[in-house]
Protein backbone atom coordinates (compact mmCIF):
# COMPACT_ATOMS: atom_id res chain seq x y z
CA UNK A 1 0.00 0.00 0.00
CA UNK A 2 1.14 3.50 -0.95
CA UNK A 3 1.67 6.10 1.95
CA UNK A 4 0.13 8.46 -0.05
CA UNK A 5 -2.54 7.25 -2.98
CA UNK A 6 -4.77 10.80 -4.05
CA UNK A 7 -7.24 9.97 -6.75
CA UNK A 8 -9.08 13.46 -8.72
CA UNK A 9 -8.10 16.29 -6.55
CA UNK A 10 -9.39 19.44 -8.00
CA UNK A 11 -9.17 23.03 -6.54
CA UNK A 12 -10.84 25.75 -8.31
CA UNK A 13 -10.50 29.69 -7.75
CA UNK A 14 -13.76 32.00 -8.63
CA UNK A 15 -12.68 35.09 -11.05
CA UNK A 16 -14.92 37.89 -9.56
CA UNK A 17 -16.37 40.92 -11.57
CA UNK A 18 -19.07 42.96 -11.23
CA UNK A 19 -20.40 45.37 -8.81
CA UNK A 20 -21.32 42.26 -6.25
CA UNK A 21 -17.66 40.70 -7.32
CA UNK A 22 -19.56 37.32 -8.20
CA UNK A 23 -17.85 34.66 -9.48
CA UNK A 24 -17.58 35.05 -13.28
CA UNK A 25 -15.00 32.01 -13.99
CA UNK A 26 -13.42 29.67 -12.55
CA UNK A 27 -9.38 28.40 -12.93
CA UNK A 28 -9.52 24.89 -12.32
CA UNK A 29 -5.90 25.08 -10.86
CA UNK A 30 -5.66 21.32 -10.07
CA UNK A 31 -8.26 19.31 -12.40
CA UNK A 32 -8.80 15.89 -11.50
CA UNK A 33 -5.00 14.50 -10.64
CA UNK A 34 -3.88 11.23 -9.15
CA UNK A 35 -0.91 10.56 -7.81
CA UNK A 36 0.57 7.91 -5.42
CA UNK A 37 3.92 8.31 -3.30
CA UNK A 38 5.74 5.18 -1.15
CA UNK A 39 7.43 5.30 1.79
CA UNK A 40 11.20 6.68 1.73
CA UNK A 41 10.24 7.69 -2.45
CA UNK A 42 10.77 10.68 -4.09
CA UNK A 43 8.60 12.01 -6.93
CA UNK A 44 9.52 15.25 -8.40
CA UNK A 45 6.47 17.44 -9.71
CA UNK A 46 7.22 19.84 -13.00
CA UNK A 47 6.23 22.85 -14.82
CA UNK A 48 5.98 26.01 -15.51
CA UNK A 49 4.92 28.03 -13.35
CA UNK A 50 1.31 28.47 -13.01
CA UNK A 51 0.99 24.60 -14.02
CA UNK A 52 -0.50 23.98 -10.69
CA UNK A 53 2.44 22.16 -8.52
CA UNK A 54 2.14 24.43 -5.56
CA UNK A 55 -1.12 24.11 -5.15
CA UNK A 56 -1.45 20.87 -5.56
CA UNK A 57 1.67 19.97 -2.66
CA UNK A 58 -0.97 22.14 -0.42
CA UNK A 59 -4.26 20.30 -1.46
CA UNK A 60 -2.51 16.97 -0.19
CA UNK A 61 -1.65 17.52 2.75
CA UNK A 62 -5.26 19.48 3.36
CA UNK A 63 -3.48 23.19 3.68
CA UNK A 64 -5.89 24.01 1.09
CA UNK A 65 -8.89 21.38 0.77
CA UNK A 66 -9.15 20.46 -2.48
CA UNK A 67 -12.96 20.67 -4.07
CA UNK A 68 -13.02 16.94 -5.16
CA UNK A 69 -11.04 13.83 -4.74
CA UNK A 70 -10.06 11.65 -1.85
CA UNK A 71 -6.62 11.39 -0.24
CA UNK A 72 -5.13 8.59 1.75
CA UNK A 73 -2.64 8.72 3.84
CA UNK A 74 -1.53 5.31 5.28
CA UNK A 75 -4.80 4.20 4.47
CA UNK A 76 -6.61 6.54 6.34
CA UNK A 77 -8.95 9.67 4.33
CA UNK A 78 -7.46 12.54 5.54
CA UNK A 79 -10.23 14.69 4.03
CA UNK A 80 -12.72 12.78 6.67
CA UNK A 81 -10.56 13.66 9.43
CA UNK A 82 -12.02 16.00 12.24
CA UNK A 83 -10.50 19.23 13.03
CA UNK A 84 -8.48 16.94 16.60
CA UNK A 85 -7.77 14.40 13.81
CA UNK A 86 -6.10 16.61 11.28
CA UNK A 87 -3.99 18.29 13.92
CA UNK A 88 -2.48 14.64 15.02
CA UNK A 89 -2.13 13.78 11.31
CA UNK A 90 0.32 17.03 10.80
CA UNK A 91 3.29 15.36 12.95
CA UNK A 92 3.35 12.76 9.66
CA UNK A 93 3.25 15.33 7.09
CA UNK A 94 5.50 18.77 6.74
CA UNK A 95 5.88 20.88 4.21
CA UNK A 96 9.13 22.96 3.10
CA UNK A 97 7.83 26.57 1.41
CA UNK A 98 9.36 28.48 -1.27
CA UNK A 99 10.39 31.55 0.04
CA UNK A 100 12.21 31.34 3.82
CA UNK A 101 11.63 35.00 4.65
CA UNK A 102 7.84 34.72 3.52
CA UNK A 103 7.79 31.37 5.85
CA UNK A 104 9.46 32.83 9.18
CA UNK A 105 7.76 34.79 12.11
CA UNK A 106 10.37 38.10 11.86
CA UNK A 107 8.83 38.01 15.81
CA UNK A 108 9.73 35.32 16.71
CA UNK A 109 13.53 33.54 16.99
CA UNK A 110 14.42 30.84 14.81
CA UNK A 111 14.23 28.42 17.71
CA UNK A 112 10.48 29.30 18.80
CA UNK A 113 10.03 29.18 15.09
CA UNK A 114 11.44 25.51 15.00
CA UNK A 115 10.19 24.52 18.80
CA UNK A 116 6.64 25.70 18.01
CA UNK A 117 5.44 21.88 16.25
CA UNK A 118 6.77 20.02 19.85
CA UNK A 119 4.67 22.90 22.08
CA UNK A 120 1.25 22.50 19.69
CA UNK A 121 1.45 18.67 20.07
CA UNK A 122 3.13 18.38 23.71
CA UNK A 123 6.02 16.65 22.71
CA UNK A 124 8.25 16.02 25.53
CA UNK A 125 9.19 18.08 28.48
CA UNK A 126 10.76 22.01 27.91
CA UNK A 127 13.77 20.40 28.75
CA UNK A 128 13.84 17.99 26.46
CA UNK A 129 12.33 20.11 23.62
CA UNK A 130 15.40 22.58 24.16
CA UNK A 131 17.74 19.59 23.40
CA UNK A 132 15.63 18.37 20.08
CA UNK A 133 15.95 22.09 19.07
CA UNK A 134 19.68 21.97 19.73
CA UNK A 135 20.20 18.73 18.08
CA UNK A 136 18.14 19.56 14.86
CA UNK A 137 20.36 22.77 14.34
CA UNK A 138 23.19 20.95 14.45
CA UNK A 139 22.18 18.38 12.23
CA UNK A 140 21.00 20.82 9.17
CA UNK A 141 24.33 22.58 9.57
CA UNK A 142 23.69 25.15 12.28
CA UNK A 143 24.92 25.79 15.95
CA UNK A 144 22.79 25.83 18.75
CA UNK A 145 23.77 28.80 19.72
CA UNK A 146 21.90 30.19 16.57
CA UNK A 147 18.22 29.61 18.06
CA UNK A 148 17.89 32.89 19.80
CA UNK A 149 18.72 34.52 17.04
CA UNK A 150 15.99 36.37 14.97
CA UNK A 151 15.32 35.39 11.19
CA UNK A 152 16.79 38.18 9.66
CA UNK A 153 20.15 37.54 11.22
CA UNK A 154 20.86 35.03 8.74
CA UNK A 155 21.24 34.61 4.84
CA UNK A 156 19.11 32.75 2.57
CA UNK A 157 20.33 29.01 2.77
CA UNK A 158 20.61 29.87 6.66
CA UNK A 159 16.65 30.55 6.80
CA UNK A 160 16.33 27.68 4.56
CA UNK A 161 18.12 24.89 6.91
CA UNK A 162 15.62 26.63 9.32
CA UNK A 163 12.59 25.96 7.92
CA UNK A 164 14.22 22.68 6.91
CA UNK A 165 14.68 22.00 10.62
CA UNK A 166 11.50 23.17 11.76
CA UNK A 167 9.69 20.55 8.78
CA UNK A 168 12.00 17.90 10.55
CA UNK A 169 11.70 18.49 13.70
CA UNK A 170 8.17 16.38 14.25
CA UNK A 171 10.09 13.52 12.40
CA UNK A 172 7.60 13.47 9.86
CA UNK A 173 6.85 10.56 6.98
CA UNK A 174 6.10 12.86 4.33
CA UNK A 175 7.94 16.21 3.40
CA UNK A 176 6.70 17.94 0.55
CA UNK A 177 9.62 20.34 -1.18
CA UNK A 178 7.42 23.16 -2.75
CA UNK A 179 10.17 24.95 -4.52
CA UNK A 180 12.71 24.75 -1.59
CA UNK A 181 15.70 25.72 -3.39
CA UNK A 182 14.66 27.71 -5.99
CA UNK A 183 16.08 31.54 -4.41
CA UNK A 184 18.83 29.78 -3.45
CA UNK A 185 22.84 30.25 -4.92
CA UNK A 186 23.63 27.25 -6.82
CA UNK A 187 26.51 26.33 -4.49
CA UNK A 188 23.75 26.79 -1.69
CA UNK A 189 21.16 24.91 -3.34
CA UNK A 190 23.45 22.15 -3.75
CA UNK A 191 24.13 22.58 0.07
CA UNK A 192 20.74 22.16 0.59
CA UNK A 193 19.61 19.11 -1.47
CA UNK A 194 22.39 17.10 -0.29
CA UNK A 195 21.09 17.51 2.85
CA UNK A 196 17.77 16.62 1.98
CA UNK A 197 18.99 13.24 0.33
CA UNK A 198 21.14 12.78 3.39
CA UNK A 199 18.21 13.02 5.69
CA UNK A 200 15.77 11.32 3.66
CA UNK A 201 18.06 8.26 4.11
CA UNK A 202 18.40 8.53 7.30
CA UNK A 203 14.80 8.84 7.98
CA UNK A 204 12.91 6.89 5.18
CA UNK A 205 11.13 9.97 4.55
CA UNK A 206 8.72 10.03 1.09
CA UNK A 207 9.37 13.47 -1.05
CA UNK A 208 7.13 15.36 -2.90
CA UNK A 209 9.94 17.25 -4.39
CA UNK A 210 7.80 20.54 -6.23
CA UNK A 211 10.21 22.38 -9.17
CA UNK A 212 10.52 24.32 -12.50
CA UNK A 213 14.54 23.15 -12.38
CA UNK A 214 14.87 19.91 -14.23
CA UNK A 215 18.22 19.41 -13.74
CA UNK A 216 17.43 19.86 -9.97
CA UNK A 217 14.67 17.08 -10.36
CA UNK A 218 16.86 14.86 -12.04
CA UNK A 219 19.01 14.34 -8.98
CA UNK A 220 16.68 14.54 -6.33
CA UNK A 221 13.76 12.01 -7.81
CA UNK A 222 12.99 8.56 -8.78
CA UNK A 223 9.97 9.22 -10.56
CA UNK A 224 8.91 12.48 -11.67
CA UNK A 225 5.25 13.64 -12.85
CA UNK A 226 5.18 16.61 -15.68
CA UNK A 227 2.32 18.96 -14.99
CA UNK A 228 0.32 21.21 -17.31
CA UNK A 229 -2.73 23.13 -16.73
CA UNK A 230 -3.59 21.29 -13.72
CA UNK A 231 -3.25 18.15 -14.77
CA UNK A 232 -0.47 15.86 -14.99
CA UNK A 233 0.20 15.10 -18.55
CA UNK A 234 3.27 12.64 -18.29
CA UNK A 235 4.32 10.27 -15.09
CA UNK A 236 7.59 7.81 -15.29
CA UNK A 237 11.01 6.90 -13.76
CA UNK A 238 13.56 9.47 -13.68
CA UNK A 239 15.69 7.99 -16.59
CA UNK A 240 13.14 6.52 -18.81
CA UNK A 241 11.52 10.27 -18.92
CA UNK A 242 15.13 12.15 -19.64
CA UNK A 243 15.82 8.85 -22.09
CA UNK A 244 12.54 8.97 -23.99
CA UNK A 245 10.20 11.46 -23.04
CA UNK A 246 6.56 10.88 -24.80
CA UNK A 247 4.59 13.91 -24.45
CA UNK A 248 5.58 17.07 -26.46
CA UNK A 249 5.29 19.57 -23.81
CA UNK A 250 7.83 17.21 -21.17
CA UNK A 251 10.08 17.02 -24.64
CA UNK A 252 9.68 20.95 -24.94
CA UNK A 253 10.55 21.58 -21.06
CA UNK A 254 14.19 19.06 -21.65
CA UNK A 255 14.53 20.99 -24.97
CA UNK A 256 15.21 23.76 -22.89
CA UNK A 257 17.70 22.70 -20.39
CA UNK A 258 20.98 23.51 -20.68
CA UNK A 259 24.26 21.64 -21.54
CA UNK A 260 27.12 22.37 -19.49
CA UNK A 261 28.86 20.28 -22.55
CA UNK A 262 29.75 23.41 -25.20
CA UNK A 263 30.67 20.63 -27.83
CA UNK A 264 26.82 19.47 -27.10
CA UNK A 265 24.51 21.91 -29.45
CA UNK A 266 21.39 20.63 -29.10
CA UNK A 267 18.59 22.58 -31.35
CA UNK A 268 16.88 25.03 -29.88
CA UNK A 269 13.18 24.72 -28.05
CA UNK A 270 10.97 25.01 -30.68
CA UNK A 271 8.28 28.26 -29.61
CA UNK A 272 5.51 27.52 -27.50
CA UNK A 273 3.73 30.50 -27.16
CA UNK A 274 1.98 31.78 -24.18
CA UNK A 275 0.57 29.74 -21.85
CA UNK A 276 -3.42 29.56 -22.27
CA UNK A 277 -5.89 31.24 -19.99
CA UNK A 278 -6.44 29.36 -16.75
CA UNK A 279 -10.31 30.48 -16.74
CA UNK A 280 -10.48 29.62 -20.48
CA UNK A 281 -8.34 26.43 -21.39
CA UNK A 282 -8.84 25.36 -24.84
CA UNK A 283 -11.09 22.11 -25.66
CA UNK A 284 -9.57 18.78 -26.06
CA UNK A 285 -5.98 18.82 -25.39
CA UNK A 286 -5.10 21.98 -23.34
CA UNK A 287 -1.50 22.08 -24.66
CA UNK A 288 -2.83 21.80 -28.41
CA UNK A 289 -2.41 25.80 -28.62
CA UNK A 290 1.04 25.44 -28.52
CA UNK A 291 2.01 21.93 -29.50
CA UNK A 292 3.87 21.51 -32.97
CA UNK A 293 2.43 18.06 -33.41
CA UNK A 294 -1.38 18.62 -32.85
CA UNK A 295 -3.79 17.08 -35.23
CA UNK A 296 -7.29 17.51 -35.44
CA UNK A 297 -8.84 15.13 -32.79
CA UNK A 298 -6.70 16.92 -29.98
CA UNK A 299 -9.40 20.07 -30.54
CA UNK A 300 -11.93 17.59 -29.68
CA UNK A 301 -11.00 15.26 -27.39
CA UNK A 302 -8.93 15.46 -24.20
CA UNK A 303 -6.26 12.22 -24.13
CA UNK A 304 -6.48 10.74 -20.36
CA UNK A 305 -2.92 9.47 -18.73
CA UNK A 306 -2.60 6.01 -20.05
CA UNK A 307 -0.23 3.67 -19.20
CA UNK A 308 2.54 3.55 -22.78
CA UNK A 309 5.11 1.26 -20.98
CA UNK A 310 5.74 -0.07 -17.48
CA UNK A 311 5.96 2.61 -15.23
CA UNK A 312 5.52 5.38 -18.38
CA UNK A 313 2.28 7.13 -18.87
CA UNK A 314 1.51 10.29 -20.79
CA UNK A 315 -1.18 12.09 -22.20
CA UNK A 316 -1.22 12.43 -25.95
CA UNK A 317 -2.97 11.23 -28.48
CA UNK A 318 0.55 11.23 -30.76
CA UNK A 319 2.15 9.60 -27.84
Amino acid sequence: MSLLDARGIAVRYPVRGGVLQRPTAWVRAVDGVDLTLDAGETLGLVGESGSGKSTLGRALIALRRPDAGTIRFAGDDILALDAAGLKALRRRMQIVFQDPNASLDPRRTVGGSVRMGLDLHAIGTGAERREAVAEMFRRVGLRPEHVTRFPHEFSGGQRQRIGIARALILNPELLVCDEAVSALDVSVQAQILNLLKDLQAERRLAMLFISHNLAVVEHMADRIAVMYAGRIVEEAKRDALFAAPRHPYTRALLSAVPTPDPTRRDPSPPPLGEPPDPANLPTGCRFRSRCPIAMPRCATEEPALAALAPGHKAACWAA
